[in-house]
């Protein structure tokens, strides 16, 4: 904090009227040391966040702050009002403003210690102190850490009243028995550290995980944090907070999460891995509530528990927000980084091939070589539309390998792996590296980054490190990589891939559309799921795709389609093998496996996973050999029997998938028919159970 906050950074007799005048009185502090460059620029980013959410807190406490460019290093502005300055807090005006001032890239050790500040306020030994110092160099030395605040408390103790003799009363009964700013259990995955302890009873207390999170992630995140820990001292319930800031976060020890009786959210923002929480009595609230009302949500919380009442989970988040926690071993990671990628980069897939096959669709199969209807458009020519789609669809496609590169950095190292991957991924397609450049520029950008941040940095260049240091040096060492090192044997091996292809023909390509239709009805939508459309969709990423490329999309997309259509089937012909509830499932699985939606299948292979996924997998490889063989073809990644009138044998196509269906349907029936009935209305068993719930924690299918 030493760097943060002067004496020249702190006014005790602030005569500021509305918060306005106090953050510019602040802020032109800051302007005359060179913290800040812009004043009516850092003024408005202030402004801004003040728009999203009032800054007020209970406690006669005020604090503006915000993310700016025009900031130069972190910087911590302290002002004591004695009338008072509204910041919408519920209690009324604040005496004591802090104006935080934190650059765009301020690096993570620096917004740990604004985290620190923020977890302090909730300190009323640490506030009283702030309103009864008469110096100004004595109040930074308070907020710096550099003099304890029991000494400065003491002396005011007597009955010392600030400005607003009510305000201290709030921050007091928040933190009555709270030792220290230091003896809080905060974002950790420590299970043994628990202030709580038991009850005199012996008892386990009650166990409350919460997650903090705010826009900026700088200071109402951390302060909610600190409430609601002290908040659960004072009941004896023992609360450990993951505190999701700007300076990243640490996920709760899934022990921790699962030992808990209930959960809190306190955020403004999307809560990251939100679906670790399922299942377990929740309350959602604003960050501010954390802060001002935590008692009453741990008692809200304790009554839905003794109520019975549980979350549903929720839909995953993104392979990054699911990354898990650091013991898993490199081939789950590397796994999980690949999927990053793809999941990012599926859509660009989905809306460039379908505009392509739009495009040929509507401008016959010469359109790739219409001229550019930047150039040459009209509006009543079906051609000029169907050049037009076309062209956006190639655009779109463009992104595709940058995207895939990008994002695999991305699971890796988080924002900064962006910017080499990215660049990676385009020197790819400029060297003609392909989807195989793709993957190595991404995880050599994200190794890179990761390497880079392990490196010890003066101080004086930390601002700098997110925004100008790691994006230079990561890029230059991607760039050189690829271009001169290694870009040349992986182009080699791509067009090896490639011509191999493009020559499969007879048993091979068969052998090829069984296995791809083994993969695609694997695990429904699952990392083997994705490699399979991947595979598909990579080679029909390029203006005019191979004929070859073109059957292994169709095979692929044929193969999807099965389960869900044969569990649909199944249940019609013979329902009294499934529950009412599969029989209801059995009805939407119709649309979803004729859009090629997979996940039409999930209810069923969770509830019997033994029994159905083998009979996916048997119809899938059938369905998928017969496509081959019958040498359908494909331009559009996506659609289902919708993009029945792109496909190349479409009358044969459908055939392949009757038969994979006929033949998954089949099997599920004898196997279901060989197995002692369960009464209608249950459900699988313990030991179906437990392996449906890995296969119901799968992706969806990417297609």
């Amino acid at each position: 904090m030493s760097e943060m906050i002067t004496a020249d950074l702190v006014d005790l007799d602030l005569s500021a009227e509305t918060k306005e005048a106090a953050a510019r009185a602040l802020a032109e502090r800051m302007v005359t040391l060179g913290r800040v460059t812009d004043l009516d620029g850092f003024l408005a980013d202030v402004a801004a966040r003040e728009a999203q959410m009032p800054t007020g807190l209970d406690g006669g406490i005020g604090i503006p702050h915000c993310r700016s460019v025009h900031v130069t290093e972190p910087t911590l502005g302290f002002g004591r009002s004695a009338a008072g300055i509204d910041f919408g807090a519920p209690d009324g005006p604040a005496d004591l403003i802090f104006l935080i001032a934190a650059p765009a890239g301020a690096d993570d050790a620096h917004l740990t210690i604004l985290s620190s500040l923020a977890r302090q306020l909730m300190n009323a030994e640490f506030t009283s102190a702030l309103r009864a110092v008469d110096d100004a160099a004595a109040a930074a030395a308070l907020i710096r850490g550099d003099e304890s605040p029991a000494a400065a408390a003491s002396t005011a103790s007597e009955g010392t009243e600030s400005t607003d003799g009510s305000k201290n009363s709030v921050a007091v009964s928040a933190a009555a028995s709270a030792d220290t700013a230091t003896g809080t259990t905060t974002d950790t995955t420590d299970t043994t550290d628990t202030t709580a302890g038991t009850g005199a009873s012996g008892e386990r207390p009650f166990r409350i995980v919460a997650v903090t999170s705010c826009p900026t992630g700088i200071a109402h995140t951390y302060m909610a944090a600190e409430s609601l820990e002290n908040a659960g001292r004072e009941a004896g319930v023992e609360v450990v907070v993951e505190t999701q800031g700007s300076a990243g976060f640490t996920r709760l020890d899934p022990a921790v999460i699962a030992a808990a009786d209930g959960v809190i959210f306190a955020h403004d923002v999307p809560v990251r891995d939100k679906d670790r929480f399922a299942g377990k009595p929740t309350v959602d609230v604003g960050v501010k509530a954390g802060i001002n009302k935590p008692t009453e949500l741990i008692t809200e919380v304790r009554g839905k528990a003794a109520r019975g009442e549980v979350s549903a989970g929720s839909a995953p988040g993104t392979p990054v927000e699911r990354s898990g926690d650091s013991a898993e071993g490199y081939g789950t990671k590397l796994r999980k980084w690949l999927m990053s990628g793809v999941s990012y980069m599926v859509p660009f897939v989905a809306a460039g091939g379908l505009l392509i096959a739009l495009g040929f669709a509507i401008g016959g199969y010469k359109i790739n070589k219409a001229p550019s209807v930047m150039d040459h458009f009209m509006w009543l020519q079906a051609d000029s539309w169907g050049a037009l789609f076309f062209q956006i669809g190639v655009v779109s496609f463009g992104f595709l390998v940058p995207v895939l590169a990008g994002y695999i950095a991305y699971g890796m190292a988080d924002r900064p792996g962006l910017v080499p991957g990215f660049v990676g991924g385009a020197i790819s397609l400029t060297i003609n590296a392909g989807f195989l450049g793709g993957l190595a520029a991404g995880l050599i950008a994200g190794g890179v980054v990761i390497g880079i941040q392990k490196v010890k940095i003066p101080a004086a260049l930390r601002g700098i490190m997110p925004v100008v240091v790691i994006p230079l040096i990561s890029a230059a060492i991607v760039g050189f990589l690829m271009f001169v090192v290694i870009g040349k044997p992986i182009a080699s091996a791509q067009k090896g891939m490639t011509d191999w292809l493009n020559g499969l023909t007879g048993t091979n390509a068969v052998l090829l559309g069984a296995l791809l239709g083994l993969m695609m009805c694997f695990d429904l939508g699952g990392p083997v799921n994705k490699v399979a459309y991947t595979f598909a969709t990579a080679g029909i990423a390029v203006a005019s795709p191979s004929d070859s490329a073109m059957k292994i999309m169709a095979a692929v997309m044929a193969a999807g389609m099965v389960p869900p259509l044969a569990m649909a089937l199944a249940t019609t012909v013979r329902g009294k093998l499934f529950t009412a509830t599969e029989r209801e499932n059995g009805k939407a699985a119709w649309v979803l496996g004729a859009s090629f939606i997979s996940e039409g299948a999930i209810p069923f292979a969770a509830a019997d996973p033994l029994r159905v996924i083998p009979s996916a997998m048997v119809g899938g490889a059938v369905t998928g050999s017969l496509s081959m063989a019958f040498g359908a073809t494909l331009r559009a990644p996506h659609g289902g029997i919708f993009v029945v009138p792109l496909i190349g044998n479409p009358f044969l196509y459908l055939i392949a998938i009757a038969a994979g269906v006929c033949v998954t349907t089949a099997l599920v029936v004898v196997l279901k028919g060989m197995r002692k009935q369960a009464p209608e209305g249950t459900g699988a068993g313990v030991a179906d159970t437990a392996i449906a719930t890995k296969v119901d924690s799968k992706e969806p299918v990417a297609a």
